[in-house]
């Protein structure tokens, strides 16, 4: 499951607790929505990925260039180093670390837990996040559900009826039809 659809989840249930209380459940309204369909079926969740993959491309395009310039030095490096002074392959093995390292950097800086991918993904899906979020919230009102899961949540969700989820129904909220 994509981290956005755990984040729904998350807010969902959340929403669900506080609205009528855990120990107050009991009979309550129970309603299954599909928040990866939902994504699916809106064109800005499909531009934000499609932007998502251009970016990565793009980045992972960059780092291979910086570890590539540094297997070309170590490849010129073993085909001089016999004809290099020990001042010279110093310098050369330097050379060759820095690029390295530079190229390692460089990935960590796009691709790490808290790198420029990731706050790109979150600038461009948060919106859709709280979109999602407030359709689901507005349509669990309105048809007075007290608890809605996400059914491709890991959740644990073994059955649930198709009477159930209000999929399609938080896609019209947010003005979009399969």
């Amino acid at each position: 499951m994509s981290r956005l659809a755990s984040k729904i989840l998350v807010a969902i249930v959340m929403l669900a607790y506080s609205a009528s209380g855990f120990a107050q459940f009991g009979g309550g309204k129970v309603a299954i929505v599909d928040v990866e369909y939902i994504l699916k079926n809106m064109p800005m969740y499909e531009s934000a990925n499609e932007q998502v993959k251009q970016i990565t491309k793009k980045w992972q395009t960059e780092v291979e260039q910086k570890h590539e310039e540094a297997r070309m030095l170590q490849k010129n490096y073993q085909t001089e180093v016999v004809f290099l002074s020990d001042e010279m392959k110093k310098a050369k093995e330097k050379e060759i670390l820095a690029q390295e390292k530079e190229a390692n950097e460089l990935g960590r800086k796009y691709f790490g837990p808290d790198g420029e991918l990731y706050k790109k993904k979150e600038s461009l899906m948060k919106p859709i996040q709280d979109e999602v979020y407030v359709a689901v919230k507005d349509v669990a009102e309105q048809k007075g559900y007290t608890l809605v899961l996400d059914k491709t949540s890991t959740v644990g969700v073994m059955y649930y009826s198709a009477k159930i989820d209000i999929s399609d129904e938080v896609l019209s909220k947010l003005g979009y039809t399969k």
